[in-house]
C-alpha cells in the first residue's frame, strides 16, 4: 500500500475526509468511525446526515474546492457518483422496459475532477457495466450484516489487499417471477416483491440514524468503508485509525 506524507487534520487530530454524493451518511459514517473527520456533498437535502455537509452539485464542489486550493485541507475523498444508468436493475431487461434510459453516468468525470486533486480517493459503485477499475469488493456477509449488497470500490493513489469473498448463507428473501424464496438476508431496494420493512432494513445495513427508504436503498453500509478508512490510516506515516 502506498503511503501519503501529509494528512491534513481537523481539530482534534482527525484527518479530514470529503464524502462526495453523500446521501445519508452510509459511507461518511463508516469513515467516521475509522476516525475520520467527515464533510458531505449532496444535491439534495439531506437533514439526516449526521456530519457538516454542503448542499449542491458534487462536482461543482469539488471543482471549486480544486480551483480555490482549498481541496488542500482534506487528506482523503471519497466519491459515489450516481449509478442508475449501468447498474445491474436499470440494463438488460430493465432497460428494455424503459427503465434506466434518463440515467447519468458520472464516473468518468468524476475520475478525472479526482486526479486533478492529487489525494489518494476511492470510487464506489455497485455491480453492473459502468467503467470502473474493481480494485476491491466488498459483501455484508463479510461484515456478518442481513443484506448481501456487493459494491466495487476503485482506489486512487493508493491499495489495498481484497479480503475473501465469504460464502453467501442462502438466498435473498423476495419473490423471484412470481415465486417467494426464504433467505437470511432482505432485498435493499425498491417497494414491492415481499421487500424488507424500514426497521428490518435499518438491522440488515446497520443504519439507525435515518428511517427514510430511499436513503436506505441507496446506502453504502457504514462497515465497507469503516473497514477501507482503518485500512487507509493504518498505512499512512502520521496516523491510524481511533
Amino acid at each position: 500500500m502506498t503511503q501519503p506524507t501529509d494528512i491534513r487534520r481537523a481539530p482534534g487530530s482527525r484527518p479530514r475526509l470529503l464524502d462526495l454524493f453523500s446521501c445519508a451518511g452510509g459511507a461518511g459514517t463508516g469513515y467516521a468511525r475509522a476516525g475520520f473527520a467527515v464533510h458531505g456533498c449532496d444535491i439534495a437535502d439531506r437533514p439526516n446526515y449526521p456530519f457538516p455537509y454542503h448542499r449542491g452539485d458534487a462536482l461543482t464542489y469539488l471543482a471549486h474546492l480544486i480551483g480555490t486550493g482549498d481541496i488542500h485541507r482534506y487528506a482523503f475523498v471519497h466519491a459515489s457518483p450516481p449509478c442508475q444508468d449501468k447498474c445491474t436493475l436499470t440494463v438488460g431487461t430493465n432497460h428494455s422496459q424503459g427503465w434506466g434510459g434518463t440515467h447519468v453516468d458520472l464516473v468518468a468525470p468524476t475520475r478525472a475532477l479526482l486526479e486533478l486533486t492529487g489525494l489518494p480517493y476511492v470510487i464506489e459503485q455497485p455491480n453492473g457495466r459502468a467503467v470502473l477499475r474493481k480494485d476491491l469488493t466488498l459483501c455484508g456477509e463479510m461484515y456478518g450484516l442481513g443484506v448481501i449488497r456487493h459494491r466495487n470500490f476503485e482506489l486512487g493513489r493508493w491499495t489495498i489487499e481484497q479480503p475473501a469473498h465469504v460464502a453467501h448463507r442462502g438466498r435473498v428473501r423476495g419473490y423471484r417471477h412470481g415465486e417467494y424464496f426464504d433467505g437470511p438476508y432482505v432485498a435493499a431496494y425498491g417497494n414491492g416483491g415481499g421487500k424488507p420493512s424500514v426497521p428490518e432494513l435499518q438491522e440488515a445495513m446497520g443504519i439507525t440514524w435515518t428511517n427514510v427508504r430511499e436513503e436506505l436503498t441507496e446506502a453504502i453500509p457504514p462497515a465497507y468503508t469503516e473497514h477501507i478508512g482503518r485500512a487507509f490510516l493504518a498505512a499512512t506515516v502520521l496516523g491510524v485509525a481511533a
